[in-house]
């Protein structure tokens, strides 16, 4: 029976990928936001039940890539694709389903990860999660606050720009750039300054920005892992 547990979890978060996926496609970007946290949540602990449990599996590790490739990959892209559905003119339609460019480059993402026996204490690349959440808040964050109003006024190069981002997003996500992961050996201060730091500073974002705090914790992640890494080959 407990074989059964961690598979179970795991298809929580397809579940959740799926209704962030129906919300995106609604328009209702926070609640699209809430279950992709909801399916991290979910992909945090399928792992670790699974190792606590003994019950590890191949089926396992293809499973939670298949999830995550729904909740982390097509939810967010198809948030970005409504998003730009209200913003770009009639005459440049085309424009959102370039959106669906970050759902093949999370795919190739977790293929990568599940071959990549480098990945154990940190990762090479941009986590498909973490790339879900900033999309997903920075859209939720852009509804909530309402930066310009009706979304069709929004100048052309709002649309450009969030192209752009996605274009650098994409890249990160299958980059060799290393990046640090929130594991711990221990929980002394020596060896985990950057982790501590990292967690201070994403509280005071959070409180700061609110949604849009969690786009902001991301953005300073994929920092702090380039000034970490510059200064180790310092």
């Amino acid at each position: 029976m407990k074989k059964h547990i961690p598979n179970t979890i795991t298809c929580c978060n397809l579940i959740c990928g799926c209704i962030a996926t129906f919300w995106a496609f609604q328009g209702d970007y926070m609640l699209a936001l809430l279950f992709i946290i909801l399916g991290a949540v979910f992909d945090f602990f399928d792992g670790m039940t699974a190792r606590l449990l003994g019950v590890s599996s191949p089926i396992g590790k293809e499973l939670d890539s298949l999830a995550d490739v729904v909740t982390f990959g097509f939810a967010p892209s198809a948030m970005l694709f409504n998003f730009l559905c209200t913003i770009v003119p009639c005459s440049m339609a085309y424009i959102p389903y370039l959106a669906f460019i970050m759902a093949a480059f999370s795919a190739l993402r977790l293929a990568k990860f599940n071959l990549d026996e480098r990945q154990a204490m940190g990762f090479i690349g941009l986590p498909t999660p973490a790339n879900a959440l900033f999309w997903a808040s920075l859209a939720a964050g852009w509804q909530w606050k309402t930066l310009f109003e009706p979304y069709p006024t929004a100048p052309a190069w709002v649309a450009a720009i969030v192209l752009a981002m996605m274009l650098v997003s994409c890249w990160l996500l299958v980059s060799e750039v290393p990046m640090f992961a929130l594991k711990f050996k221990h929980w002394g201060w020596k060896g985990n300054e950057v982790k501590y730091l990292f967690l201070l500073t994403s509280a005071v974002l959070i409180v700061v920005l609110g949604t849009l705090g969690i786009a902001a914790v991301i953005a300073w992640y994929v920092l702090l892992s380039l000034l970490t890494q510059k200064r180790a080959k310092a």
